[in-house]
């Protein structure tokens, strides 16, 4: 006999697309727009104002005037069996405090998981992310070391460039031998790491 599964259960590989394609369908009925440069940026424009949604994975976040987003709310919860966290605080990594006037967002405590993750958390502090006039090439004669631990860093490093542009270019300088590091190149990681 065969079953057809008609409902993606977690822990399914198709289970992320098959969410996103039903809750895609049902934004567009009730009139959003795919953002142009991101498909999971939603955008309803309507007289009373404008409400935006990012969607990543299972986690939506939401931003409008009041009445809008409570409409939006009771919209979803009438569709789907979901509960509402409330204002934003925490998502994917950023702290977020909002004021009447201010959204402030930092990293904080994504840097301190980062830090303790790679056993930098008792590391010397530098000044600088990159020591002045540092030249890298593939060409270095230092030993290769582990490519999947100098991805992994890498990897934490650019998502944190969202809120610390002050390590963006040294982070793309790094980013540029991920396919085969050498001891000189995770030497300058780490110092990106001091200096966090």
């Amino acid at each position: 006999m065969v079953c057809r599964l008609k409902k993606a259960l977690y822990g399914l590989k198709k289970a992320p697309r098959a969410w996103y394609e039903r809750l895609d369908g049902y934004l567009t009925k009730i009139g959003f727009k795919k953002g142009a440069a991101d498909c999971n940026l939603f955008i309803r424009e309507t007289s009373e104002g404008l409400l935006l949604i990012a969607i990543f994975v299972d986690d939506i976040i939401f931003g409008g005037n009041d009445k809008l987003s409570a409409e939006f709310s009771k919209e979803m919860q009438n569709e789907f069996e979901m509960s509402m966290i409330g204002p934003i605080k925490y998502f994917l990594g950023l702290n977020v405090k909002q004021t009447e006037k201010w959204i402030f967002m930092n990293q904080s405590k994504y840097v301190k998981e980062i830090l303790k993750k790679f056993k930098m958390d008792d590391c010397k502090l530098v000044g600088t992310p990159m020591i002045t006039g540092c030249k890298l090439t593939k060409e270095d004669d230092s030993p290769v070391v582990d490519t999947t631990l100098y991805k992994s860093m890498i990897g934490k490093l650019i998502y944190l460039t969202q809120t610390r542009p002050t390590i963006s270019n040294a982070v793309g300088i790094v980013g540029r031998f991920t396919i085969e590091p050498k001891q000189s190149h995770l030497m300058v990681v780490k110092r990106i790491f001091k200096y966090l």
